[in-house]
């Protein structure tokens, strides 16, 4: 693990609608809204990549470590702010770097057109058009869900509540506001993540003791890419 790099803990749960409202009424109380979310929320909707010979889905169902995946993501469906992604998984730790593309560059990425001179281009752009030429890294799945994020200074803690999680191939509707989708989970289950530094406060993690609550390895990338690849959930 490289010491010069932040790694964070990630934790999972699934959980029912009614654990879910238990935590985040419990949340409103401890944790301010992201500054980002809109009356409390916002639908994040991500395209993963992988390459010829599906490593990525295949290193996240052997438990590779490290591994990395690679996504493009949006919020609400809207092309002003489109961010590529790395999230890097070493040692129960992960690691995420990004930079934001403009509409252009999505479109060259996703349809394997020129992409002209790269030296101006963020260091982690440039390392995904290598990939991409090298690898044949390609669209494999789109991600979407409505997430509730809630955020503390202290410890750097983020906990999200993310609800409705289903995939699609329709890449060619990536910015649609109708995409179609599946969903992926049973009716009423959802996911909890909660992602600190180095340590999660009592207060906070005292406020996630439900009693049942099973620390979990959800990976909806990894679910959604089973489901369209025609596996059986």
């Amino acid at each position: 693990m490289d010491s010069n790099i932040k790694y964070r803990h990630e934790l999972k749960y699934q959980c029912s609608e009614v654990q879910l409202a238990i935590i985040r009424s419990r949340m409103q109380s401890l944790m301010r809204y992201d500054s980002h979310a809109q009356n409390g929320q916002y639908t994040i909707r991500s395209m993963y990549f992988d390459n010829y010979e599906n490593r990525c889905y295949y290193e996240n169902e052997s438990g590779t470590d490290p591994r990395e995946k690679f996504r493009i993501r949006i919020y609400n469906a809207k092309s002003n702010r489109i961010s590529l992604e790395c999230k890097r998984k070493e040692h129960s730790k992960t690691h995420k770097t990004s930079c934001l593309i403009s509409l252009d560059d999505f479109y060259q990425l996703v349809n394997g057109g020129s992409l002209g001179n790269l030296a101006d281009k963020p260091a982690l752009f440039r390392k995904f058009t290598v990939l991409m030429q090298t690898q044949r890294f390609t669209p494999a799945v789109i991600v979407e869900y409505e997430r509730t994020p809630f955020v503390c200074e202290l410890g750097n803690v983020r906990v999200t509540l993310d609800q409705n999680i289903r995939s699609s191939n329709d890449f060619d509707g990536f910015f649609n506001d109708n995409l179609p989708t599946r969903q992926i989970l049973p009716k009423g289950q959802h996911l909890l993540e909660v992602k600190y530094d180095e340590l999660l406060p009592d207060f906070i993690k005292e406020a996630l003791e439900l009693g049942n609550l099973q620390q979990s390895t959800f990976s909806k990338y990894y679910l959604c890419r089973k489901y369209s690849m025609g596996g059986t959930l």
